[in-house]
């Protein structure tokens, strides 16, 4: 989970406003440093040549520097954050080779679902997307607020039950990577990660035709006996995806949510399973 090592382009950007903004503020921090251990050099009690200038209370020449590098610094962070947070909106088109995969994530007590509307299967804890393909989230939560985040893929955004929010993300080198509740959820919510997996697009075809003939189908019935109670599953299971319209009766709450982690726990239920 590296944020210094992107492999999307979104990542790559948030990569270069972080260092940019590290690199802006050690222009105060590091002079203040030096500048602390130069005025106790100096100014120490052996030291003949320092000056001391008991009626000195104003100078203007010291009031601009002290003022205008603060000023000048938040002016820099300002632009920095201003320009990276409208080009880095999280709904904005990510450009893409190949045909755009919809995925729709839902965060539940304490797993995600995944699931792939056109491709007609569903996923728990593991994302498989095809390289270079513009990858459009929608996400949910069918609990309480949650937040999805893939380090080294960018922009972590939050899943709110009874809203979507959408994500344009792209994914640019082959590989093996980690993705995470970035939001305390309750008892099981260190175990809330899930891999993500970077395949060719043939491979991704290929998996998705396979999955898509799952024997085990994912439909309201299944969603409320299997995914909807709380558990901290380790197995990543697949779905045949029977209901298309499932992410959005979830998300208009025509299903009823989760009970949450406050509530399971007053009911005295074992809340991670």
């Amino acid at each position: 989970m590296n944020i210094l090592d992107p492999q999307g382009p979104i990542a790559a950007a948030e990569k270069t406003i972080l260092i940019d903004s590290i690199a802006i503020m050690l222009a105060i921090v590091l002079p203040t440093i030096a500048a602390i251990f130069t005025f106790a050099f100096y100014f120490r009690q052996s030291n003949m040549r320092a000056f001391y200038w008991p009626n000195w209370e104003y100078s203007g020449r010291l009031e601009l520097v002290v003022w205008s590098i603060p000023a000048l610094t938040i002016i820099l962070l300002g632009g920095v954050a201003w320009i990276g947070s409208h080009q880095l909106d999280p709904a904005r088109p990510v450009a893409g080779t190949g045909p755009d995969v919809t995925i729709q994530a839902v965060s539940l007590d304490w797993k995600w679902l995944f699931i792939y509307p056109d491709q007609r299967f569903a996923t728990v804890n593991a994302l498989t997307v095809p390289v270079g393909a513009s990858l459009h989230f929608q996400l949910t939560s069918a609990s309480v607020l949650n937040a999805f985040f893939i380090p080294q893929l960018g922009s972590m955004i939050y899943t709110m039950n009874g809203m979507v929010t959408r994500l344009e993300l792209r994914a640019d080198e082959v590989g093996n990577y980690k993705g995470l509740s970035s939001h305390f959820s309750g008892d099981g919510f260190p175990n809330m990660v899930f891999d993500v997996r970077v395949v060719s697009e043939a491979d991704f075809a290929r998996l998705s035709s396979i999955a898509a003939r799952n024997n085990r189908a994912l439909n309201g019935d299944s969603y409320q006996k299997e995914l909807l109670p709380q558990s901290a599953p380790k197995e990543q299971t697949i779905y045949r995806l029977d209901d298309p319209e499932l992410f959005m009766a979830i998300a208009m709450q025509k299903m009823p949510p989760g009970p949450g982690p406050i509530e399971a726990a007053m009911s005295g239920a074992n809340n991670v399973r």
